[in-house]
């Protein structure tokens, strides 16, 4: 009897184990920024989220050429192409708080990274707000998950 509570406790866990990482899953996708200018294909490496840009409205600068990141503060990295640049790193899934958080967003239009946190407003919504400091400083963009059509 005991072995068999033990095996229904540990089943009910995974269950609900399994349950919240596939909630943080729903945010793996392709997603675009309210703007319209990129799409950020955001995927799951080990138990993170990141995001990297894989798709620019205006891919290249005025020479033709690749855009890179030419705001960045680290002179060593602005011959960086865009497009491939991961933008988010390292959020994590809060299942009590149901958003992703403990990430940052950098913003190649003025070469700042920012502390972010990212929550799902509907099923193909997402509210991005990058901040300094507390979450009350900052801006929040929506971005829409790009769904393939059937």
């Amino acid at each position: 009897m005991r072995n068999l509570m033990y095996s229904l406790l540990v089943s009910i866990f995974s269950i609900g184990l399994a349950s919240a990482q596939e909630d943080g899953d729903r945010l793996i996708g392709v997603w675009q920024p309210s703007a319209g200018n990129a799409y950020v294909k955001i995927e799951k490496i080990g138990n993170k989220y990141y995001g990297r840009i894989v798709w620019l409205k205006e891919p290249n600068d005025e020479e033709g050429k690749p855009k890179t990141d030419v705001n960045n503060p680290d002179e060593s990295l602005r011959s960086t192409p865009l497009k491939g640049y991961r933008m988010l790193k390292d959020f994590v899934w809060d299942a009590e708080e149901k958003i992703w958080k403990d990430g940052t967003i950098y913003d190649p239009k003025n070469g700042t990274t920012y502390s972010c946190k990212i929550e799902l407003t509907e099923e193909n919504k997402i509210e991005v707000r990058g901040f300094v400091g507390t979450a009350v400083f900052g801006r929040t963009d929506v971005w829409t998950r790009l769904v393939k059509k059937k």
